[in-house]
C-alpha cells in the first residue's frame, strides 16, 4: 500500500471544471460538477465514466471525450488536465493516472487538446485526423520486403535498432501538440522519421519521406519548433527531442537533394 494512500481517505469529495462544447463553430465553456465517493483506485476515465452515469440518471447529457483501450498503448485518452496534457504525472497516459494522484476536496480542470489543427469535435473529444493525413503522406515504406526475415538475417547495429524502438513508441496522442505554445508537431513527425529512417528497411526513401511528411504537416497548420521542450516533457512515452534534431537534419539533406 502506497504513503499517499494511506495517509488519505479512500473516497474523495471532488469539483470538476469541464470544457463544454457542442462543436468546432459553437463557442464553449466550463460548467462545474461535483462528485462524491470517488475511490482512490479508480482511473481517470473511470472517474468520468462516473460523471456520465450520474448525469445520465439526472436525464443531462454526459461528457463527450476520447478513450479506447485504456491500457496506455493507442492514445485516444487526450485531455488536459490542470494545464498539463495527460495531467501532473510524467510518462503516463491519461487512462493510466489514478485518482490517488488527487486529494479530498481538489478542484481539477479538463480541456481538450488546444490545437487549431485538433478541431474540437464535442466537449473533450477533437479531430485528430491531420495525424492521419501526414502518416498517409510518406509515412511508411513501399519496398515488397517478402515474409518476416530471420531475427538475424539483416545486421542491424544495436544502437540504431535502439534509437528506432525509442522513437516507435509514439502512439500519436497529440500531448506534443498540445503542450507546445506553438501547436508544433515536430516531436510526432520526427518520431514517425526515425523509426522509418534509422532502419535498413527505410533507407531508400529517407528523403522523400521527410519532405512529404513535413510538407504535409505545414499544410495541416502546425506551429513550428522553437526549441523549448515542452514536447518532450509532455509526451507519455518519453520521445526525445534529439528525433527533431534527426528530421531537420534529414529535411535540410532532402531539400538540397531535391530543390523541387
Amino acid at each position: 500500500m502506497s504513503a499517499t494512500r494511506s495517509s488519505g481517505p479512500s473516497a474523495l469529495r471532488l469539483t470538476l471544471n469541464i470544457w463544454r462544447q457542442k462543436n468546432a463553430k459553437t463557442p464553449g465553456g466550463f460548467e462545474v460538477y461535483r462528485l462524491e465517493g470517488i475511490s482512490v483506485d479508480m482511473s481517470f476515465l473511470e472517474m468520468l465514466d462516473e460523471l456520465n452515469e450520474k448525469l445520465t440518471v439526472e436525464g443531462r447529457e454526459p461528457v463527450a471525450f476520447d478513450h479506447d483501450c485504456r491500457e496506455g498503448i493507442c492514445g485516444a485518452c487526450s485531455l488536459v488536465i490542470n494545464g498539463q496534457p495527460h495531467g501532473p504525472d510524467r510518462n503516463t497516459t491519461t487512462c493510466q493516472l489514478h485518482m490517488r494522484r488527487f486529494r479530498d476536496g481538489d478542484t481539477i480542470t479538463i480541456e481538450p487538446f488546444r490545437a487549431s489543427a485538433f478541431p474540437v469535435l464535442k466537449d473533450l473529444s477533437i479531430d485528430r485526423s491531420a495525424f492521419d493525413r501526414i502518416m498517409a503522406a510518406g509515412g511508411f515504406i513501399t519496398a515488397r520486403t517478402g515474409s518476416p526475415p530471420d531475427a538475424n538475417a539483416i545486421p542491424i547495429p544495436k544502437v540504431a535498432a535502439d534509437l528506432a524502438m525509442d522513437a516507435a513508441q509514439c502512439i500519436g496522442c497529440g500531448a506534443c501538440v498540445a503542450a507546445c505554445k506553438n501547436a508544433a508537431a515536430m516531436l510526432f513527425v520526427s518520431a514517425k522519421i526515425s523509426h522509418l529512417g534509422l532502419l535498413p528497411q527505410g533507407q531508400p526513401e529517407r528523403r522523400s519521406r521527410a519532405l512529404k511528411l513535413v510538407t504535409q504537416m505545414d499544410a495541416e497548420g502546425f506551429g513550428a519548433c522553437t526549441n523549448e521542450r515542452e514536447c518532450e516533457a509532455a509526451c507519455p512515452k518519453g520521445i526525445s527531442v534529439a528525433n527533431i534534431a534527426r528530421l531537420n537534419r534529414d529535411y535540410l539533406w532532402a531539400s538540397l537533394s531535391d530543390p523541387s
